[in-house]
């Protein structure tokens, strides 16, 4: 793959092996100035024609706005960029790359074009001049230290309220090219949110700054015609410190950490965190009925196997979304080599947006929960799907009379907004749906964890060994705590399934 708007450059280093071999790198594969070349695929062409305007798409407002573009190649981006910028800076470290990227767009009178290292601390961009840094395939030529500078820099660079974003090959390779070696880095998603997610930045008035995650996603054009999920982007926005989202560091930091994730995976089992895992997820998928072609979108989509699960069995594509970034990036993670049309992303079911009529089924596993405002979110579904559509959701739900302090202070403090299943129901009723089904599954759902709490205990030595004896007991104390709100009637589990007419 190659670097920013398919070429590798954009990095190198006034000093350094690694930005010598760089660079020899993107000398020795930028002698033939094409598409193919700077993508390093030999389908480049094709690929182009779906991926820069599904690129274009996720940008956030920049008409009038000051734009950086590092790494910017023979400028597959820079003349879609400039026709909207106010200013625009496209800056690489190959000489003759940069050149062609001029001879290209140089009619662009908004353009100012730069042969220029972006790690060398000779680089003199002024503090908060920017409102959009973009970057292609860049971060992967760098070392992770220069990753973690560059980071810092284009913090400083970016005005408050400005944005990043960035695009990277994960994992592994995307591009056919044969080439004699490799110098990229083809890192876990996990290390560039860490490394952004840690800047932070206080000014000469001494406001604190820090990059917020607006949107992680895989690239769908290669999803679609590659099954690959190893494309993957970031935006990020330049934020106040107190404005981070709180919800979202709640589940990452506290319900989702990762350690707790791949607890909840041992007793769901590979892939799922959901009840009942595997086979809770064939039952309800099956009243479904896929068929090959149609989309479908899961939310709250978790670590990604029911997702895998319906992509692989019925030729479906899937467009998993989940709040937690510790959830996306172990779905990510799991996808590798599977070879199925699943993507995924970082988002907010509450603000996304889709367009009307986008998919055939959405699909939703023990997550509403976490939703207070349930009319609007229905309402948005049905807007989302197609005709004939169908929504299937599993949620915890509470019986209608009201509850005991214990069971009202578990609520409070996991942030839930439960509902009877009948008012449930209505909920979906009201927001237009039809045929609608709302099923107590409360019976099934004790089974379910009844089973899951007998194969931890029975798995007690190895859980401890590969966990802790603390995480042990934290899982068996919340399923046998489970156990007794569901056996007492407060704590239900409903099903429901819907139609968009």
């Amino acid at each position: 793959m190659a670097s920013a708007n398919g070429n590798g450059n954009g990095a190198a280093n006034g000093n350094g092996q690694e930005r010598e071999i760089q660079k020899s790198y993107w000398e020795e594969n930028s002698t033939d100035l094409t598409v193919e070349s700077m993508m390093l695929d030999s389908k480049a062409s094709d690929l182009d024609k779906e991926e820069r305007p599904e690129v274009l798409s996720m940008l956030p407002p920049y008409e009038g706005k000051s734009v950086l573009e590092l790494g910017a190649g023979i400028g597959r981006f820079t003349g879609e960029l400039a026709q909207k910028a106010a200013q625009l800076i496209a800056m690489d470290f190959i000489d003759n790359v940069i050149k062609k990227n001029e001879s290209i767009n140089g009619h662009h009178k908004n353009v100012k074009f730069m042969c220029a290292d972006v790690t060398s601390p000779d680089l003199k961009i002024s503090e908060e001049s920017v409102d959009l840094i973009f970057s292609n395939w860049l971060l992967m030529y760098l070392s992770d230290k220069e990753v973690e500078n560059l980071a810092e820099r284009m913090m400083k660079w970016l005005k408050v309220g400005g944005y990043i974003f960035f695009r990277e090959s994960c994992f592994h390779q995307s591009g056919d090219s044969k080439r004699k070696y490799n110098p990229t880095h083809y890192r876990e998603p996990r290390f560039y949110t860490k490394v952004f997610k840690e800047c932070h930045m206080c000014d000469e008035s001494g406001n604190n700054f820090e990059l917020s995650l607006v949107s992680c996603k895989c690239i769908g054009a290669y999803v679609r015609n590659k099954k690959n999920q190893n494309q993957i982007c970031w935006i990020w926005q330049k934020v106040a410190s107190q404005n981070d989202r709180k919800f979202q560091q709640f589940l990452d930091n506290v319900q989702y950490k990762s350690n707790g994730i791949l607890r909840y995976e041992r007793v769901f089992g590979r892939g799922f965190v959901s009840t009942g895992g595997i086979e809770t997820t064939k039952e309800f998928v099956a009243k479904l009925e896929l068929e090959p072609g149609q989309k479908v979108l899961d939310v709250g989509c978790g670590i990604g196997g029911g997702d895998f699960y319906m992509a692989s069995t019925f030729d479906v594509e899937v467009v998993g979304i989940d709040l937690s970034v510790n959830m996306i990036s172990f779905a990510l993670e799991q996808a590798i080599g599977l070879k199925c049309a699943v993507e995924f992303e970082v988002a907010d079911c509450t603000t996304k947006t889709y367009p009307d009529n986008t998919f055939d089924v959405i699909y939703s596993r023990d997550t509403i929960l976490h939703i207070q405002d349930k009319p609007a979110l229905f309402r948005s579904f049905y807007k989302w799907l197609k005709p004939g559509g169908k929504v299937l959701i599993t949620d915890y739900c509470r019986s209608a009379g009201n509850p005991s302090a214990d069971f009202a202070e578990y609520i409070k403090q996991r942030g839930y907004d439960l509902h009877d299943v009948k008012a449930y129901g209505q909920m979906l009723t009201d927001a237009g749906f039809d045929d609608v089904i709302a099923q107590d599954r409360t019976d099934q759902f004790i089974k379910v964890l009844q089973r899951e709490l007998n194969a931890v205990e029975k798995d007690k030595d190895a859980f401890i060994e590969d966990f802790s004896e603390e995480d042990y007991n934290d899982i068996v104390g919340g399923w046998k705590a489970k156990l007794v709100r569901t056996n007492s009637g407060e704590q239900k589990w409903g099903l429901f399934i819907a139609k968009k007419k």
